[in-house]
């Protein structure tokens, strides 16, 4: 009898502004483009296989998947030099078997809702094609929360989430763009950091 043929999966790190996380890139695509998920502890990951594999290591805090891409976020007190290629053989392992990294029944908020404002499809529409792309070289994701009294609410995943260089990025970065372009908006916060 003849053996599956494993999927070949070349996987290389990346380092990003917080030194807790480390993106580990795929050859392919992992979810669909512009979708994210983002699984703060291990409870939280039940819908993903493959976050609860990597939930295993003691070392792991948080696990977040997009595009072709895992961040993972470690313990302070754990050196990457200890464990990255432990996580790599079993990102790998977990990949080469063909297996969905997310369950398929989990539900995807859909980016833009027609019930949105003009004002929260124009902000939705900046983040997705100007930020999204520089937030996901660094390992993570900017999620739209609302907008209300000029204030527009975002939610930080991934390496973002407790990155000391996010507060700077968010006020130098984020808000700078959507004030230019957008009169309406007069600040831009994160949530839950």
């Amino acid at each position: 009898m003849l053996e599956a043929q494993k999927k070949p999966v070349h996987l290389y790190l990346e380092a990003n502004p917080n030194p807790n996380s480390l993106k580990f890139v795929v050859n392919f695509m992992l979810v669909e483009d512009g979708v994210s998920f983002d699984f703060p502890d291990e409870p939280s990951a039940e819908k993903s296989p493959l976050a609860k594999e990597l939930f295993n290591f003691a070392a792991v805090e948080r696990v977040f998947i997009a595009a072709n891409f895992v961040t993972i976020t470690k313990k302070s007190d754990i050196l990457w030099e200890n464990i990255q290629d432990h996580i790599r053989n079993q990102i790998k392992t977990f990949l080469e078997t063909g297996q969905s990294v997310i369950a398929r029944d989990l539900d995807v908020d859909p980016l833009f809702d027609e019930n949105d404002s003009e004002t929260v499809k124009k902000i939705k529409g900046i983040l997705d094609e100007y930020i999204r792309p520089a937030v996901e070289q660094d390992g993570g994701a900017i999620v739209f929360h609302s907008f209300q009294d000029g204030i527009v609410k975002v939610l930080l995943q991934g390496a973002c989430s407790g990155c000391p260089s996010s507060t700077v990025t968010l006020k130098a970065g984020i808000e700078n763009l959507l004030t230019g372009m957008l009169p309406e908006v007069k600040a831009v916060e994160a949530e839950g950091i």
